[in-house]
């Protein structure tokens, strides 16, 4: 009978932040598969731009003003989402809780905004396949923005109702990683849908 090597991993430590930790594999996983469907969905798009002569047909182009303005304000959310991060990663409770807090706000305000921009498409979802795709890139990242809404505010109620534990501050550093991924996602999206139809 063979003996059974027994390696004694207590030592180890119980939370990591960045590529040392498993969560943050899991957020990059999952932000490739879901990246990948994004790319999936810009395909389709040009696939059927191609297929047409006037894009897009029969209908005036999206308006670019609330589009325009989520956009900003998205972007401008990098800044208290990296300095929630930074506060996470050095255990700053109450800048955490500040920062959280902004964020949420934020992204209230960009579903909000979102639900104004499907007003600016001139087209509805089943009008014909430009109306369709329009529809589907703009919902696909809408979703994202709506649940990490809901997630960073199921977050920020954690952090100020507890327990406030070292795997929680691991959880807000990498619930802004995949901000950034929503940020990074919504500037093609938003030059597809609102410029390329009159570029193109």
């Amino acid at each position: 009978m063979s003996a059974r090597t027994v390696v004694d991993v207590s030592p180890l430590p119980k939370f990591a932040f960045g590529h040392k930790g498993l969560v943050w594999w899991g957020t990059v996983g999952f932000m490739v598969i879901e990246g990948s469907i994004f790319v999936i969905g810009l395909i389709v798009y040009f696939y059927l731009r191609m297929k047409v002569a006037a894009w897009p047909p029969n209908v005036a182009n999206p308006g670019v003003t609330f589009a325009t303005m989520n956009l900003v304000l998205i972007v401008l959310s990098c800044i208290p989402n990296a300095l929630a991060k930074k506060a996470a990663e050095r255990f700053d409770l109450g800048a955490v809780r500040l920062w959280l807090v902004v964020l949420t706000l934020i992204g209230i305000a960009a579903v909000v905004l979102r639900g104004f921009e499907y007003t600016q498409l001139n087209t509805r979802w089943d009008d014909n396949a430009y109306g369709s795709i329009v529809w589907v890139l703009l919902s696909m990242h809408t979703i994202h923005v709506a649940t990490d809404v809901v997630d960073g505010g199921v977050l920020t109620a954690l952090m100020f109702t507890g327990p406030i534990t070292e795997r929680r501050f691991v959880d807000v550093s990498e619930n802004s990683l995949y901000w950034y991924f929503i940020v990074a996602w919504w500037i093609p999206i938003y030059l597809v849908i609102y410029w390329a139809p009159r570029w193109l």
